[in-house]
């Protein structure tokens, strides 16, 4: 248990210290003091409990998000600016507002992203992401924006490097990260020039335009509007009274919540003497996540960052003393200071400090932590923990009474215990200099590179003679016990032993075998892959050594050495795809409509609305059993809490009927009644006077269970039989013929995970009931307007003319809000019809993947006939799709992916069979791709495994098997327009694959321990709704007096652009000026009956509605224009009303041909097909699993664009998204409880700003004509199209394993499972470290984690 989640005021001795400390503070001030935005605030009335981000959107200062609550996302981003107590200067600090405390910033000022800039004043900054294609969704623009400012306020013309690593702390799920790094870059002094003109500077060699150190020329290609200057004179100063700011003693608070502000040593230890369990508070980096996840209570709490004595350092000759509270970033300087004053040897502590500080967390959360928050918390896998045990650090603690020195290998007790007095406080560390003879390396290996907590890590020292003998040695590890240790056995046999000395080595490693005897069902599972971990950086670290001592060069292998080292990423785009057919306004590139009013925090989502006067919060009531009966739910406790005020379930819905919903088959329980099938399923919910208190009311509810036996797995649902009733198929041709031709029959099983939508913005809904008719409003972070509209009306029992379902905005949807919206909306409506008052509720990240669903996990069982020459004859596979507890959209997921079997080949005879297995795990749902990308990925793998078995080049069988013009697919769609043999040619010509594929051999062949990979993936995605009825829109165009136009669509923007595209099409269309057409909102009073905006296919439907209401128009326009030929819109327009002629047309569109029949395999299935081809390289350490793509060259289909920024953009964050899905992204739930583990940034991993591939080149295919396609301006849907493309990293992963495996003699073909994790990428290696590390389960042993 967590420390402080006990409450101590229970007991006698608590309440006395809790006098006694109101004693010793009785004259401490009670009043905040800070300036935001330049203006100054004075707080007497602080609720204690809120944190710096509850305050400000609690001001109405709604552009800082909230995206995680737990530090790892980024969207809540502020620069706190404040007189550093360590380097006695100004800094601008980027922090998680959402895990400030309020008292952090006292005599401090908090700048947010609508202080530096509006739309019609932006900061550069803001202007250039923004014209610069750089926000999508734009709800992490705010964060990344303020990340960026934090970077230019400290430092004017950074590096590439620094402008790169500035937004370690950062997540983006649209963009792909490489529009934003082009914009950000445009700001470093090398690349595009702190002192060029567009940084307000005079230009002059090498400073407009030209490019260095690989960084990114993009931002000089950028369409105007060209970026503005950037003048630091201009910028927010720091307010004078600050610097003159009394830091007084501080203490404020209520019942539940006090909070100390000591402002000098003494008044710390003054008051841990009286109340010696009073927690203490730097960052808050820990205990807010404590607070918010795990209810913890720390009453009373204690600020401890404007203590000037626990910020001081200084060097002395042998060692340096810090003190414990100096911010994670100013120790970075402060090593740097410390290896410049000790030189390489003595240095070697400090260095090692500083690495594991560069992938430790992210700045937000550097520029808080500390060391002494490091150790208090003594988390085993803290990074720098090991490091300063393996340095024999001395801790020096402090109480009232005494000084105590702790030497840090006594430290840590176990499991989040210490050796610190219960009356002492972490005042300082002494941390030596390296010494002669001595050598230090620190390691670790995480999921991801940048912000992401170990795996595994360690720090390994050992202290030589000159005669190489060693005299000591600390080879400590984090990661592979329950506290930071030793590895006991190990550092005993080492000494003693000559260095140089192979048996040495060998030595070591068996006795690491020894301490690290991992069970298979280890507490965090990955038991051979830590055992690994552990033998694996030793073996680095003896021969890094090793190259420092005089040994023969031979025995030296400098690969063994190396770790991954990114460089300064860049890449190229063709702007000039669409010269040939630009129009006055489509085809060109532009910036996104609300581009600009995302990056300043102006655009409104859900959660922005101002609040109602007498609004309530939501906060619903899950299951955290799997599957079980509900015996009985008391919610007594829950009522009694002051601020609540309802719960509501099932009985308050209008009949038993009405709880039930789903699409096509209404299948789940808006609330369970007598049992859970899933753990996250909603039982209940609590209304209240703040989320805050609903939350804590909802952890009130006490529910008993009788549970029932789990299935979680696909695996476990074959052994059970347990499917859902749909049985997909496509047969095609004669299989047993094929096979009976076939000179090969190749069989494999492929597996592939799941995926977490993770869009930035969670699931969040302002239910607003009316006082007339049962009406009500409903503002829903949906895809799906109409369905919401629908189950409103069923919840509430009033027709659907009753509600109005709107949309302004979504923060990302990717299909995760296409269905799964509508839970939240019906119960946020139950809830508001029920009190009759405004109901609020946005999820928190945990709940939001608890209960929202994610991508298919999918199974494989495939059969493959082939000739002798490599042409594929026969396919044969049953898909199985673990659909979760209900069906959701399962059914249609597992159709799509029968469709893409075939990837791009050419297979005559074809028997796939779908099935939809029932499991106890959350519903899984639409997800951009919607089963095409498991279908395709099915495909490749079954072509890489081929071509392992047939020994010939994966890159020949492709081409030997694909589609040729007029093909017909195995579901009998005739190709035309069948650009993807040409794509392949030119992307092996452009760039350059067979040259480096040649490269990649020879590298390969001199580097044994890294090996690099390449692959060169196709793809085609069919484009259209499955069901039918679902490809039809309308859409409303309004012209008024003064020549603005007003669309309005069925379609939901979420950051792919399609309102821009849409108001693109109707500015063309009426020959007006782009900025004289708007769209507000999409809601279904005003186009009713609408498809959710999914399958890619929105612009298209949409596109054609709006075009056909603005053809309306124009012809009633016609004879206007003919008498007025030069006339503007308005007089146009002014003279049409005056003769009473209709200025409103209603436009809709369906698509023809279409309409496949399952089961007889006829009738079209898509309207078209969108198709691209990429080549990708990547590097792997065989020693860790770490990778990174080095390459990446995308070229896609898309047609005529519309807008090529904006498909351009859809490219890049599909593929970085496709390449998470089968790389970092992992989910995972607990086996015992049947909860997912992986319910938020800590723990589940989408890639980062630095996980993009280090050359990053987009191109769209031109010069080539569409005769076939009948799209809007004959462009082609591009949202969901290019994801499948991250796929080609994996396959090059896996082009790397096999090399790997070569080398050690293994020729088995690879069945590579996704995503390719670290972990699966190392245990893949089979070296010998990692079969000597081999965990086996003993007899009946389970893993402690499962993937389902």
């Amino acid at each position: 248990m967590a420390p402080g989640l006990v409450d101590p005021s229970r007991s006698a001795e608590a309440k006395d210290g809790i006098w006694a400390l109101e004693q010793l503070t009785q004259y401490y001030d009670d009043t905040i003091r800070f300036y935001l935005n330049g203006t100054r605030v004075i707080l007497n009335d602080v609720d204690p409990e809120i944190t710096l981000l509850e305050y400000l959107r609690g001001i109405g200062l709604t552009g800082t998000k909230l995206g995680c609550a737990e530090g790892g996302c980024g969207a809540c981003t502020v620069v706190v600016s404040h007189l550093n107590l360590t380097t006695k200067r100004l800094h601008h600090a980027s922090v998680n507002a959402c895990l400030a405390p309020l008292v952090s910033v006292d005599g401090k000022h908090v700048i947010t992203v609508e202080g530096i800039g509006d739309v019609k004043n932006p900061h550069a900054v803001q202007q250039r992401i923004a014209v610069g294609n750089g926000s999508q969704c734009g709800f992490c623009t705010p964060g990344i924006v303020m990340s960026l400012y934090a970077l230019l306020r400290n430092d004017p013309d950074p590096s590439p490097l620094a402008v790169e690593e500035a937004f370690d702390g950062n997540l983006c799920r649209c963009t792909g990260y490489r529009p934003i790094l082009d914009a950000a870059q445009s700001f470093s002094s090398v690349t595009n020039g702190g002192k060029a003109h567009a940084n307000g500077g005079t230009g002059g060699c090498c400073q407009n335009g030209s490019t260095t150190n690989g960084a990114s020329s993009e931002v000089t290609n950028l369409p105007s509007p060209e970026f503005i200057p950037c003048r630091p004179d201009t910028e927010l100063i720091f307010p004078p009274a600050l610097r003159k700011h009394e830091f007084k003693p501080l203490t404020f608070g209520n019942k539940r919540k006090r909070w100390y502000r000591p402002v000098n040593l003494q008044q710390l230890l003054e008051i841990k003497s009286v109340y010696p369990a009073a927690k203490l508070i730097g960052g808050s980096t820990e205990t807010q996540i404590e607070i918010k996840f795990k209810a913890a209570q720390y009453n009373p709490s204690v600020y401890v960052g404007d203590i000037p004595e626990l910020r001081e350092y200084s060097f002395t000759d042998d060692h340096l003393e810090l003190g414990a509270n100096v911010s994670l970033t100013d120790l970075e300087h402060i090593c740097d200071d410390a290896l410049e004053r000790y030189g390489p040897m003595g240095g070697q502590p400090f260095t090692a400090i500083k690495k594991q500080l560069r992938y430790f967390a992210g700045r937000q959360i550097r520029n808080v932590a500390s060391p002494a928050g490091n150790l208090a918390t003594a988390s085993p896998i803290s990074d720098l923990n090991p490091v300063f045990v393996a340095t024999n650090t001395v801790l020096v603690a402090k109480s009232m009474t005494q000084e105590t020195e702790i030497p840090m290998g006594q430290f840590f007790k176990g499991y989040r215990a210490t050796a610190l007095p219960p009356d002492a406080v972490i005042a300082g560390l002494r941390i030596p200099a390296g010494q002669p003879g001595e050598f230090l390396r620190a390691y670790k290996q995480s999921k991801r590179k940048d912000d992401d907590i170990a795996i595994v890590n360690a720090a390994l020292r050992v202290s030589l003679s000159e005669s190489n003998v060693v005299t000591s040695a600390n080879l400590v590890y984090g990661g592979m016990a329950i506290m930071t240790v030793s590895a006991k056995s190990a550092e005993q046999y080492i000494v003693g032993k000559k260095y140089t000395d192979p048996t040495t080595l060998e030595g070591v490693m068996n006795c690491l075998e020894k301490d690290f005897d991992l069970k298979f069902g280890v507490p965090g599972g990955m038991a051979t892959y830590r055992k690994t971990l552990a033998l694996s950086f030793f073996y680095r670290f003896y021969h890094d050594v090793l190259s420092n001592l005089e040994v023969k060069e031979t025995d030296i292998d400098q690969d063994i050495i190396d770790e991954i080292e990114r460089g300064i990423s860049s890449g190229m785009k063709d702007h000039d795809v669409s010269v040939a057919y630009q129009q006055n306004i489509l085809g060109k590139p532009a910036p996104h409509v609300s581009a600009l009013k995302q990056c300043t925090g102006q655009a409104q989502y859900t959660d922005d609305i101002p609040t109602y006067r007498n609004e309530l919060y939501g906060c619903m009531v899950l299951s955290t059993k799997a599957h079980g009966k509900i015996i009985n739910v008391d919610v007594e406790a829950a009522l009694n809490i002051p601020g609540i005020y309802e719960y509501v379930d099932h009985r308050d819905l209008p009949t038993p009927d009405a709880n039930w919903w789903g699409a096509p088959n209404r299948d789940e329980a808006f609330f369970a009644v007598d049992k859970v099938t899933t753990a996250g399923q909603p039982i209940g919910m609590i209304l209240a006077s703040s989320a805050r208190v609903a939350e804590a009311g909802s952890r009130a509810v006490k529910i008993e269970y009788e549970e029932l036996p789990a299935v979680l797995t696909i695996e476990e649902a074959i052994e059970v039989d347990s499917y859902f009733n749909h049985f997909p198929f496509i047969k095609n041709g004669d299989i047993d013929i094929g096979f009976q031709e076939a000179d090969h029959i190749i069989t494999g099983v492929t597996r592939m995970g799941g995926q977490e939508h993770f869009y930035l913005e969670t699931q969040a809904c302002l239910a607003i009931p009316k006082p007339e008719d049962g009406e009500m409003e409903i503002w829903s972070s949906t895809q799906n307007p109409t369905e919401t509209q629908a189950y409103i009306a069923q919840v509430t029992g009033v027709a659907a003319n009753k509600i109005v379902s709107r949309v302004k905005r979504l923060g990302g949807g990717f299909g995760g809000k296409e269905t799964r919206s509508i839970q939240l909306a019906a119960i946020c409506a139950t809830a508001a019809a029920k009190v009759r008052r405004p109901v609020r509720y946005m999820l928190n990240r945990d709940e939001d993947i608890a209960t929202s669903g994610q991508r298919h996990p999918f199974l494989c069982k495939w059969k493959v006939g082939v000739n002798k020459e490599g042409k594929l004859l026969a396919l044969d596979a049953d898909v199985f799709a673990n659909g979760g507890h209900t069906q959701d959209l399962s059914g249609a997921v597992a159709e799509r992916s029968l469709t893409h079997m075939d990837g791009v080949y050419n297979i005559p005879n074809v028997h796939v069979r779908g099935r939809v297995c029932k499991t106890n795990t959350v519903s899984n749902t639409a997800f951009r791709g919607f089963g095409g990308p498991q279908g395709m990925f099915f495909a490749e793998s079954f072509m890489s495994e081929i071509a392992d078995h047939l020994d010939i080049p994966v890159e020949d069988l492709r081409m030997i098997n694909m589609y040729k013009p007029g093909d017909s697919t195995h579901f009998r769609q005739e190709l035309n327009d069948w650009h993807v043999p040409l794509m392949y040619k030119q992307v092996m010509e452009e760039s350059t694959y067979m040259e480096r594929r040649n490269a990649v051999s020879e590298y390969n062949k001199t580097h044994k321990w890294s090996k690099r990979g390449m692959a060169i993936i196709p793809t085609k995605f069919g484009i259209s709704f499955t069901a039918l009825f679902l490809n039809q829109a309308g859409a409303l165009v309004h012209i008024y007096h003064d020549g603005s136009v007003l669309v309005a669509h069925g379609g939901t923007e979420m950051g792919q652009g399609l309102h821009t595209k849409m108001t693109m099409i109707a500015a063309e269309a009426l020959q007006v000026p782009l900025s004289d057409v708007f769209i507000s909102e999409t809601a279904t009073n005003i186009v009713a009956n609408t498809s959710s905006t999914a399958a890619s296919a929105s612009s298209d439907l949409n596109g054609y509605a709006v075009y056909n209401a603005c053809q309306q128009l124009n012809e009633r326009l016609h004879p206007y224009r003919e008498k007025m030929p030069n006339a503007t819109m308005k007089e146009l327009a002014h003279t049409a009303y005056f003769d009473r002629v209709n200025l409103s047309a209603n436009g809709f569109y369906r698509t023809p041909d279409i309409g496949y029949v399952w089961g007889e395999n006829k009738g079209q299935m898509y309207f078209y097909f969108t198709q691209g081809v990429t080549a990708a390289e990547v590097q792997i350490d065989t020693l860790t699993g770490d990778w990174t793509p080095l390459r990446a060259d995308i070229k896609m289909d898309v047609g005529r664009s519309i807008n090529p920024s904006i498909d351009y953009g859809q490219i890049e964050g599909a593929f970085i998204q496709g390449q998470g899905l089968f790389t970092t992204e992992e989910s995972l739930w607990h086996r015992a409880s049947g909860q997912i583990f992986t319910k938020g940034p800590g723990n589940y991993k989408i890639p980062g700003f630095r996980d993009i591939p280090q050359i990053f080149n987009v191109s769209l295919l031109k010069d080539v004509e569409w005769a076939n396609l009948r799209t809007i301006q004959r462009s082609r849907g591009v949202g969901e199209p290019p994801l499948f493309m991250g796929s080609a990293v994996f396959f090059a992963i896996r082009d790397a394993l096999k090399a790997a495996r070569s080398q050690w003699g293994v020729e088995e073909v690879l069945q590579l499972q996704s995503p390719a994790t670290p972990e699966r990428i190392r245990v893949s290696c089979a070296d010998p470290i990692v079969a000597r590390s081999r965990v086996v389960p003993s007899e009946g042993e389970k893993s402690f984690f499962v993937a389902i």
